[in-house]
């Protein structure tokens, strides 16, 4: 599997990779959101992982661009799993088109299944109440 993992955190790239390192596994890490597109370009990922808090270009605003991109032809569409602050933020995260989200503190567990999921073409939503 190919992540790409935009944060400028280095606790978050920590965290990220020892839950879904793996000999199997390669990274690519984008610390400013604005290179994330011409990443995306040179190689598509099985799945993004991308921090609400990034630099001058966050989750919200880098996935919108991805969806923006794939809307027109420009990029393959791309799963995104956003990593958010609080709760208060998975209306951003539905805003922007993100197919999951985990709310911080991390904890591998999660993040593992979570990243399964979307990366499987499945949601993966925390925050949001189980509808009935």
């Amino acid at each position: 599997m190919h992540i790409l993992l935009a944060t400028d955190a280095q606790w978050v790239l920590d965290e990220v990779h020892a839950a879904l390192g793996t000999p199997e596994t390669s990274f690519v890490v984008c610390s400013d959101g604005r290179d994330v597109a011409n990443v995306v370009k040179q190689r598509t990922p099985d799945l993004a992982v991308l921090d609400l808090q990034c630099g001058s270009m966050g989750a919200m605003a880098i996935t919108m661009d991805l969806r923006l991109d794939h809307s027109d032809g420009r990029s393959p569409l791309v799963p995104v799993l956003m990593l958010l602050d609080r709760v208060a933020d998975v209306h951003l995260a539905k805003r922007s088109g993100a197919q999951g989200w985990l709310i911080k503190p991390l904890d591998s567990l999660r993040l593992r299944r979570a990243a399964a999921a979307v990366a499987a073409g499945e949601n993966w939503h925390e925050g949001v109440p189980a509808e009935v």
